[in-house]
């Protein structure tokens, strides 16, 4: 049995003025929690993350994975939409994740990544962490750790990276994940947020991180080596989100079994 990871993190969007701060280090901060657990770990980060690049790691770690084997693969960047051209979609969007070259129009979308997910051999776990999108609001949570300022959304609108001709009527986006990913074949998904909220990029104590990746990473630091994955789910929220200011309901999709599963085995 082997245990492989891929962690993926992008701060930079040449061509888009939206570039995020926290990604990088949630991709760092993933891939050494992973790491000391026994994952054999890749990263991906900023100009290393092309779409290409993405469709390449995820195909070879997914595809080349045997029985009994555990893949984790965690995304640390903006997420957007465009409209669905196949009519597979009844909110009519296709969701997608943005690869660091989406100013060059290469977004990453549901329809690609499904496939990619859901040909894997039988008895392979496969788990999908998404820190990425959208927006809400709630008053309760515990902000103590967060730095003074506003956090930044997730979410890379169709008008920051598409071309004039090309736009889309104004909609409310969905999160990437809700749309495509929790559908993909994937047998567990963590996500940062509802498919009708933000997942905030903001700083912690001098430092930035997403909000779900620095609270999710807090929580397994007190968990028990036994925790299963609903547990672990289970002290993210209610206890860290969602705050006053970081107003996203994290998310778990899975079978019972699969939330079963202890957490990084």
């Amino acid at each position: 049995m082997s245990k492989k990871a891929l962690c993926i993190g992008i701060n930079d969007y040449p061509g888009t003025q939206n570039d995020l701060s926290g990604c990088v280090n949630d991709a760092t901060d993933w891939a050494a929690a992973l790491a000391a657990r026994g994952f054999a770990v890749t990263k991906l980060i900023d100009s290393q993350a092309t779409k290409a690049a993405m469709v390449s790691a995820m195909t070879d770690l997914i595809g080349g994975a045997a029985k009994g084997d555990s893949i984790i693969i965690t995304y640390s960047g903006h997420g957007t939409w465009v409209p669905d051209q196949n009519g597979d979609e009844p909110d009519g969007r296709d969701e997608g994740l943005c690869p660091w070259d989406i100013g060059s129009g290469n977004v990453l979308l549901d329809d690609e990544i499904a496939p990619i997910f859901t040909h894997h051999a039988t008895g392979v776990r496969v788990v999908l962490i998404s820190d990425s999108c959208h927006s809400g609001s709630v008053t309760r949570g515990n902000s103590l750790d967060l730095d003074p300022g506003l956090p930044r959304a997730r979410f890379l609108p169709p008008e920051a990276w598409m071309k004039a001709a090309d736009l889309p009527a104004p909609r409310v986006a969905k999160l990437p994940t809700s749309g495509g990913l929790s559908r993909s074949g994937g047998d567990l998904l963590l996500a940062g947020c509802t498919d009708s909220q933000f997942s905030w990029d903001t700083s912690f104590k001098g430092r930035p991180n997403g909000a779900f990746t620095y609270y999710a990473l807090k929580a397994l630091a007190s968990l028990p080596a036994s925790a299963s994955y609903q547990d672990w789910f289970k002290k993210i929220t209610p206890g860290f989100l969602p705050t006053n200011q970081l107003p996203q309901n994290p998310q778990i999709f899975g079978t019972r079994t699969a939330r079963s599963w202890k957490v990084f085995s």
